[in-house]
């Protein structure tokens, strides 16, 4: 079976996450090691025991995340079940480079933490007076959000969701601003979401241009397998694509929808949410693709999706 897993990136948090797979898993407890040397924290008090505002300080948020997608993959692969393809969502796409071999899971901590790092000394040397963020812009096309946003300084589309679904980034005035402007134009709602920054925007060009020079002396191998990329919409085949995307991607939108119906026409059988909640899945159904997407972030779904795919095998 041809299996495209998705990973979730930033906002996807919650307190406690994970805690089944590490009482399931010696290799998920050995991953959490493996995440704590490499990042020299505790990661299972980082998941377990942190509040919801500890989990959405940036820094926190991209080792938790990334820690967790890896910790869902092990499990589905313990299980028998991988993936010919990948894709991650912003950060996510960090998880998607492991599970194509392009980086080792004990490579990719330094990587997150480091650009978890740069984004957040980016955000503070903006130093904007009320600060910055991103709202989710439901039941308005991407080219409305686009028009209603274009005159108002300092906010940006930053992730293209789905159909219907475009998340907008930048101050937080201007993105209060252009909130009202997307229901003004027909938005059904707005939602503020769980980030610490004017992600994916070019506020963030400082951050860019940083994690490009660092990413630069890290090395990297070719993927093994299809991965596909938030920065261009499309499937990744060289080195040196990967280092200029995923340097863009920080500074330039998420282009989910792209991926999506590249994927969707890239001839898989099924796509698996590998991670926290099930935003990625949510996002799946929205496109209108015919092809099924199951979340994979507890230990009771991902021994569903097991049960499912081991089933269809038969």
């Amino acid at each position: 079976m041809n299996i495209c897993f998705l990973y979730p990136g930033q906002g996807a948090q919650y307190p406690g996450m994970g805690k089944d797979l590490y009482e399931s898993k010696i290799s998920v407890r050995q991953l959490f090691d493996l995440a704590s040397d490499a990042c020299c924290c505790d990661a299972r008090q980082l998941l377990f025991d942190s509040s919801e505002a500890e989990l959405k300080e940036t820094k926190n948020t991209q080792i938790a995340i990334t820690l967790m997608n890896l910790a869902v993959r092990r499990y589905l692969m313990e299980g028998g079940v991988e993936s010919t393809g990948c894709a991650g969502f912003s950060l996510g796409e960090w998880s998607a480079m492991v599970d194509a071999g392009v980086l080792t899971e004990e490579e990719v901590f330094p990587i997150v933490l480091k650009r978890a790092e740069l984004m957040t000394a980016a955000v503070e040397q903006l130093a904007l007076p009320g600060g910055s963020g991103m709202a989710a812009v439901i039941g308005l096309a991407a080219d409305a959000v686009e028009a209603a946003v274009m005159e108002i300084e300092g906010v940006y589309p930053a992730n293209y969701n789905s159909p219907d679904q475009t998340v907008i980034s930048g101050t937080a005035e201007a993105v209060a601003a252009a909130s009202e402007a997307c229901k003004s134009a027909g938005a059904r709602r707005v939602i503020p979401l769980k980030v610490s920054g004017p992600f994916h925007t070019p506020l963030l060009e400082e951050a860019r241009s940083a994690f490009e020079r660092y990413l630069s002396g890290r090395e990297l191998q070719n993927p093994s397998k299809s991965l596909y990329s938030n920065a261009s919409g499309a499937e990744v085949h060289s080195i040196d694509d990967l280092r200029r995307y995923a340097s863009l991607q920080i500074s330039s939108p998420v282009r989910w929808t792209s991926e999506e119906e590249k994927i969707s026409a890239d001839g898989y059988d099924l796509c698996i949410e590998c991670g926290p909640g099930k935003v990625l899945t949510g996002l799946w159904k929205k496109c209108g693709a015919a092809l099924n997407c199951l979340p994979a972030g507890t230990k009771e779904s991902i021994d569903t999706v097991l049960e499912e795919v081991h089933k269809s095998d038969k």
